[in-house]
């Protein structure tokens, strides 16, 4: 039974950890480096996108310090971000669930990241933005119930 937009606003827990993010961007060949990396830091978050321009990793301020010898020839964001979850097990056939955040953070002024696990929903914002989006989805959550 497929899950709807609705039902999974309703029951969502929206978590973050309190962290403060990183995005950095590595050249392609630099793939190896960044999975290490993402192997050593492990929790409590970290994601690791690499396409054929670009390697690109979500990591901890904390541990981008840490890591700096090794992350010498990367750009890193000037953004500061935190992350936002969609605490709930989503169906792989869900559909407009993040068509409806993104409109509701986009009518606040609010961009954000966005990165699919299996079967959860992760978006990060900036650090400024983050009590305004977190109030921005809870109302999301309460216009559904």
């Amino acid at each position: 039974m497929s899950q709807s937009v609705d039902e999974v606003l309703y029951s969502a827990s929206l978590y973050s950890d309190g962290q403060i993010y990183r995005l950095l961007k590595l050249p392609p060949n630099a793939v190896t480096l960044a999975a290490g990396l993402v192997a050593e830091i492990g929790l409590p978050y970290c994601a690791l996108v690499a396409d054929k321009d670009e390697v690109s990793l979500m990591i901890p301020d904390e541990a981008r310090g840490a890591y700096s010898a090794r992350l010498r020839d990367a750009e890193v964001s000037e953004r500061r971000y935190r992350l936002i979850t969609l605490d709930a097990v989503l169906a792989s056939d869900l559909v407009g669930l993040m068509a409806r955040i993104a409109g509701a953070l986009a009518l606040a002024g609010i961009p954000m990241l966005t990165f699919a696990a299996y079967s959860r929903d992760h978006l990060f914002v900036s650090n400024d933005d983050f009590d305004k989006a977190m109030r921005t989805l809870q109302t999301l959550q309460e216009e559904r119930a």
